[in-house]
């Protein structure tokens, strides 16, 4: 088959167009014919600096396509069937090898390339809110690059649940102008003001009740100095790529909080697998978007890494076999 791969840690010039062998399936598990496979900001940072598992490596978390192979163990999926998939690594490529409990079934008729965004980007910013971030009825909610996959998820998330405010950061006014429509109240361009500054400025300086952080590094003190009072951040990220180095004690005189936020710690219990399941659905009802920015051909993934790091997409990045 033919995948994106790469032989060391690098830049988006590290990844080739290959072929590979095919993947086995196991017992427990299906094979899939990748039909779109969304770029997570995980697997640009696994490229950067992740473990090779494999030699040559593919990378990525998100997929899409239709079911080929069924292990004999697996009783609830059959050939033919389409699902989102999710896991540590793999996506890049023309055929995937998953375990049964990491597919979602794709409602019929909705779009493939949409579904393949879904359970990371609409499953973490869920649970920074809700889960982790406690979100309520008229808390106002911050969100950290609120161009991102996440950031777009967490707006509509955010929104549909009754937020009072939502607020959200980008690196450009054209950026966060485009979030507007998804629910955004007002965006902070992070290259002209200081979040905290601005945060409190327009929530009467009160701060925020919610902050999904999925930048870390510098950006995480911004976060905690925008909090309110008994505020909470839900951080689920290091896409800065710097050291988290905070001051523990700003958290103290507001009773805040910081929750550290992995889907992939409990993508394996009831909760979040029918949490993603419950996502994919509404997105297939049309009560959510998946915004995609571009797709690229799995051949160009190279430039489709270099596209992310650009840091001018609002959404997802897909990629098709």
């Amino acid at each position: 088959m033919k995948a994106a791969v790469y032989y060391e840690n690098g830049g988006p010039e590290v990844l080739k167009y290959e072929d590979v062998s095919d993947p086995q399936c196991h017992p427990k598990g299906v094979i899939i014919a990748v039909e779109a496979i969304a770029i997570e900001g995980g697997d640009v940072l696994s490229r950067f600096g992740g473990q090779l598992v494999t030699k040559p490596h593919v990378v990525g978390y998100q997929a899409a396509g239709t079911i080929i192979e069924v292990g004999p163990e697996v009783e609830h999926l059959k050939v033919g069937q389409k699902v989102a998939t999710l896991m540590n690594y793999g996506s890049h490529a023309a055929l995937r090898a998953v375990a049964a409990r990491n597919c979602w079934v794709i409602p019929d008729g909705y779009d493939v390339k949409m579904a393949a965004a879904i359970p990371v980007t609409f499953g973490t910013a869920d649970d920074c809110l809700f889960e982790f971030g406690r979100m309520k009825k008229g808390d106002t909610v911050l969100i950290q690059a609120g161009a991102s996959g996440v950031g777009v998820a967490a707006i509509q998330l955010a929104k549909r649940a009754g937020a009072g405010l939502i607020l959200a950061t980008a690196s450009s006014d054209e950026r966060l102008e485009k979030l507007k429509r998804l629910g955004l109240d007002h965006g902070i361009n992070y290259t002209k003001h200081d979040v905290a500054k601005e945060v409190r400025r327009l929530t009467d300086n009160k701060g925020a009740d919610v902050v999904v952080d999925s930048v870390g590094g510098s950006t995480l003190q911004g976060s905690i100095n925008s909090l309110a009072y008994r505020g909470r951040v839900s951080l689920v990220g290091n896409a800065g790529r710097e050291p988290m180095v905070v001051d523990v004690g700003s958290l103290m005189g507001g009773n805040r909080s910081v929750s550290g936020v992995f889907l992939g710690a409990e993508i394996g219990t009831d909760r979040v697998h029918d949490n993603v399941q419950r996502l994919i659905n509404d997105a297939a009802k049309g009560e959510l978007e998946v915004v995609i920015d571009r797709v690229f051909p799995l051949s160009e993934a190279a430039a489709a890494h270099a596209y992310i790091e650009s840091r001018a997409a609002v959404g997802r990045v897909v990629m098709v076999p």
